[in-house]
């Protein structure tokens, strides 16, 4: 037999009409290469900004004088702090820190104004939520000029040595609080526990059904007396241990390698940890059902992994988003489980302050666990 042409013009174009007509069969393959680099652009390009404005901020106003409302006219304009609420007390505000409601709580002592106008320099207390130091370093870090630029307007005539006084008219005191220390590992190192999860959970269980499909046991499963419900369940206890191993494995390299504080409960954090665990399985056995491969299925995780991991807060400040990504973001489990695992080891947040942001992914993980046993239906049909 003669041996082929070296090059065939005719063979190389049938290959390349091949693999079109191949790809155009896969149909989630060719999404995945669309939409990647799409929600790539996307979301660098307009949601990601590393510099946050118009953090939210509570004012605990004990002077009513008209120095107190410059300086916070003054704040605002800096477009870094918009004020959301006035809390009443102490406890309020530290209520408000705690469960994330806001990012600063500006205090100003009762007879502020009538000690800046004597000269006496009045403490002006800002307390941050630095638990991500990120969110909160440049807007700290402009304080001082904003203060010193909005009082040169009233600091004039008889008044006009308090601007030159040392240190300023105003004992400007910023407490970073729960990270003091601005240690990036403090925010990282809990974070990681919900991406790590969130990667592996959903990407397993996404392998589950399709797996047994291209394996060919599945018949075994369809002979098998079981409702979707069971069968789905029973894919889902083994990972809940394979996750608390993880998590195990995460906190011990966070004690004793970074010396992240526990401040809060350990067994609260056990309880968030199954709920978010529970809704990344949930999420990975619908991607099972979904899929008609196991490339598919690793597919699809990726395409829900991206998301997460961007639009959570945990590479880039959450609430330096725009109101559209912050509202996707919303609806995501680990936007929340970050917020619980910061909360409880940071803050030392409990129950009340945490079932704000438990409830969201126990509805997530059983609006998605719904779908999946309805697809596990039709996939037995």
């Amino acid at each position: 037999m003669s041996s082929p042409s070296p090059f065939s013009v005719q063979r190389f174009i049938a290959i390349v009409v091949k693999e079109f007509i191949q790809m155009g069969r896969d149909r989630v393959t060719f999404g995945m290469m669309v939409g990647i680099p799409l929600i790539q652009l996307v979301l660098f390009g307009f949601a990601i900004n590393t510099d946050p404005k118009h953090l939210p901020v509570a004012v605990l106003m004990a002077d009513q004088g008209a120095q107190s409302r410059t300086l916070l006219e003054a704040m605002k304009n800096s477009r870094y702090f918009e004020f959301v609420r006035e809390v009443h007390s102490e406890a309020e505000a530290q209520e408000a820190l705690s469960q994330g409601a806001v990012q600063f709580v500006v205090n100003f002592p009762v007879n502020f104004s009538r000690d800046l106008l004597r000269g006496d320099r009045p403490v002006l207390l800002v307390e941050a939520d630095a638990t991500d130091p990120a969110s909160t370093s440049n807007a700290m870090g402009s304080l001082n000029k904003v203060l010193e630029q909005a009082l040169k307007h009233d600091l004039k005539g008889p008044l006009a040595f308090l601007d030159t006084s040392a240190g300023g008219a105003v004992d400007l005191r910023i407490h970073a609080r729960y990270n003091p220390e601005a240690i990036t590992q403090y925010n990282i190192v809990p974070g990681l526990m919900g991406v790590v999860l969130t990667m592996t959970m959903v990407m397993i269980t996404a392998l589950a059904i399709t797996r047994e499909r291209e394996r060919g046991t599945m018949e075994n499963l369809l002979s098998m007396p079981t409702r979707p419900f069971e069968v789905l369940l029973g894919k889902i206890i083994p990972y809940i241990l394979i996750g608390y191993i993880q998590v195990a494995l995460i906190l011990l390299a966070a004690h004793f390698l970074f010396q992240v504080p526990m401040m809060g409960d350990l067994g609260l954090l056990l309880l968030g940890v199954f709920v978010f665990i529970t809704a990344n399985l949930a999420m990975g056995i619908t991607f099972s059902t979904l899929a008609k491969n196991q490339l598919q299925a690793v597919q699809l995780s990726f395409f829900f992994f991206l998301p997460s991991l961007l639009l959570s807060g945990f590479m880039f400040p959450f609430r330096g988003m725009p109101v559209w990504a912050q509202t996707l973001g919303e609806v995501l489990p680990l936007t929340h489980f970050l917020r619980v695992v910061r909360g409880i080891m940071l803050k030392g947040n409990g129950l009340h302050e945490t079932m704000g942001h438990l409830w969201p992914v126990a509805l997530f993980a059983a609006v998605v666990l719904t779908i999946g046993v309805k697809r596990y239906r039709q996939t037995l049909d």
